[in-house]
């Protein structure tokens, strides 16, 4: 029975094997300046997705006293936009179809400006709802940037992969880094603070503007038709592997991240050592997230890498487990490097196991809806799991277990197939 007839029976299709690597990109954006100015948006784009939300993290303690939240409420500025990129992660490809990529990747950058500016308002509703339109932009955003790489880089897709995944880290970490010294400098409020990165978002959204007029309204029908929704593909085992490494390297990567500074604290490192190390780590990310998607394949596969990764975040987490002062910087290299290349690992799987830009952004919001809402739980479990147990053991202990099971979810998406769905 062929591969489309055993879907039509109701059957998972067998994933279907690789095709030869194509020959030299012909699509639009492939060659010359335009390339260039198209790889210069990606990254700007990139670069977005992070900051808006990452820089709540240094000024909670301020947010907590001038507003008088409680800590659960502030926790919630950093678990919404988690909620949202999984919620809103099927809706992407939808959007997408009725604008056009170009079109709706300029919405994005339109969002995170207005959530920025809604935040200023002296509302706590305010600052809720600005954080879910912030939420809501990087959400669509998480979900077509794959799927525009696959189409107009489909023979460098290791490469954009590397500067995409790069540009994420680098957004985090300048976010984490600099947040309190430009609010110090500048001795500016919390509110101005955080709206201070919008301005980052409306140098994308410019850069990005070309983007749009360039395709006009051809693009958007082309776009139309490369998100066509594709049938079958939650029965794909490929697929569900795919986003169950996605699922649980956003889980161990926002789970650490939340609760590295406390863990640091409590061990006796000081406050503003422990937010360093954080910033630190995710320096180190940019590293293992740009080389890992640029050597898989020619010298390490990517099954290798899956492995590599997880073995270098468990012994980042043994190291803060046995002890956590005395070797924190190497603690914080292994732990950024693991992430990194996991991060990075999580979006070549979309690109490389779909056969086009099509299936690219029905994988990826696949991927994103489920990993990201299962992440959203990681910072909570982990509390409960420490206040119930009141030490950093078993919370990092829990980690390094999850680390196997991503291990096995990664082997499995290496495999050089293609997912199975049938348009």
């Amino acid at each position: 029975m062929s591969n489309s007839a055993a879907t039509r029976a109701g059957r998972p299709a067998i994933p279907a094997a690789l095709p030869p690597p194509p020959g030299p990109a012909t699509g639009p954006g492939t060659g010359g300046r335009r390339a260039l100015l198209l790889a210069a948006g990606v990254v700007l784009l990139a670069l977005n997705l992070r900051p808006a939300l990452v820089a709540v993290s240094p000024l909670a303690d301020t947010i907590r006293a001038d507003s008088g939240m409680s800590a659960a409420s502030v926790s919630l500025l950093t678990a919404l936009p988690l909620l949202c990129f999984g919620l809103l992660a099927p809706l992407a490809p939808r959007i997408g179809r009725l604008l056009g990529t170009e079109r709706a990747l300029l919405a994005t950058m339109a969002l995170i400006c207005a959530g920025t500016a809604l935040r200023m308002l002296d509302s706590v509703a305010a600052l809720f709802a600005g954080t879910v339109v912030i939420g809501a932009g990087i959400a669509v955003a998480n979900v077509l940037l794959p799927g525009l790489i696959k189409r107009d880089f489909p023979t460098r897709t290791g490469l954009m992969t590397g500067l995409y995944s790069m540009s994420l880290f680098g957004g985090a970490a300048l976010a984490a880094g600099v947040t309190l010294p430009v609010r110090q400098a500048g001795d500016m409020t919390w509110r101005t603070t955080l709206a201070c990165w919008g301005a980052l978002a409306l140098v994308a959204l410019l850069v990005w503007l070309p983007q749009v007029r360039s395709r006009g309204r051809s693009a958007a029908a082309t776009a139309r038709a490369a998100t066509h929704p594709v049938r079958g593909l939650w029965r794909s085992p490929l697929a569900w592997q795919v986003t169950a490494y996605m699922g649980l390297q956003s889980l161990g990567y926002y789970a650490a991240a939340a609760w590295l500074p406390t863990l640091l604290t409590d061990a006796g490192t000081s406050p503003a050592n422990a937010g360093w190390m954080l910033s630190f780590s995710s320096l180190l990310g940019i590293t293992g997230s740009f080389l890992a998607p640029v050597v898989a394949g020619r010298r390490i596969g990517t099954g290798t890498l899956a492995v590599l990764g997880a073995v270098l975040c468990g012994l980042g987490l043994t190291g803060l487990l046995v002890a956590p002062v005395a070797g924190a910087y190497l603690w914080m290299v292994l732990l950024g490097l693991g992430q990194g290349v996991a991060i990075s690992l999580a979006l070549l799987f979309i690109l490389h196991r779909a056969p086009d830009a099509r299936h690219t952004a029905q994988l990826s919001s696949m991927a994103q809806c489920l990993g990201y809402t299962l992440a959203a739980t990681g910072p909570a479990v982990l509390g409960a799991i420490h206040d119930a147990s009141h030490t950093w053991t078993l919370p990092l202990i829990v980690l390094l277990v999850l680390l196997i099971p991503q291990i096995a979810a990664g082997l499995g998406a290496s495999r050089p197939l293609h997912v199975a769905g049938r348009p």
